[in-house]
């Protein structure tokens, strides 16, 4: 008789094991460079909506992964119920947003970071991804 002997060799551990661990360590508050879903565009009434869809685009061709929600509920409770979702960021467009052609920028913590025009806004979130930021 002999013991059998079994080699294993994995370089980072199973790969669920790895996502568990860092769920884990960011509680499932990624940071924006590793978060899946980057922020939300929320729009206050049905007439920002295509004003909504315009901000999406935008940040989407500048690489960031953006959705958005156009669903006809209070904009109180669609940030709460983003913010329950750990999005990194929330973009709140209204009727003075559109106009001005600006965004309301809203953080995971629900700070107000003030408005900033779509370029600056982009600027601000690619040099963050960038920055590797945790």
């Amino acid at each position: 008789r002999r013991t059998p002997v079994m080699l294993h060799r994995a370089v980072l551990g199973s790969l669920e094991r790895f996502m568990g661990i860092l769920i884990e360590h960011y509680a499932g508050a990624f940071p924006l460079w590793l978060a899946p879903v980057q922020g939300v565009v929320l729009n206050i009434t049905d007439d920002q909506a295509d004003y909504a869809q315009e901000v999406q685009k935008a940040l989407q061709l500048a690489g960031l992964r953006v959705e958005v929600d156009l669903r006809n509920e209070k904009i109180s409770y669609k940030i709460r119920e983003h913010s329950m979702q750990r999005l990194p960021y929330q973009f709140v467009v209204g009727g003075k947003e559109k106009e001005a052609g600006l965004v309301t920028v809203r953080n995971r913590k629900g700070e107000d970071l003030g408005q900033m025009t779509i370029a600056n806004l982009i600027a601000f979130l690619q040099a963050e991804v960038a920055s590797k930021q945790t």
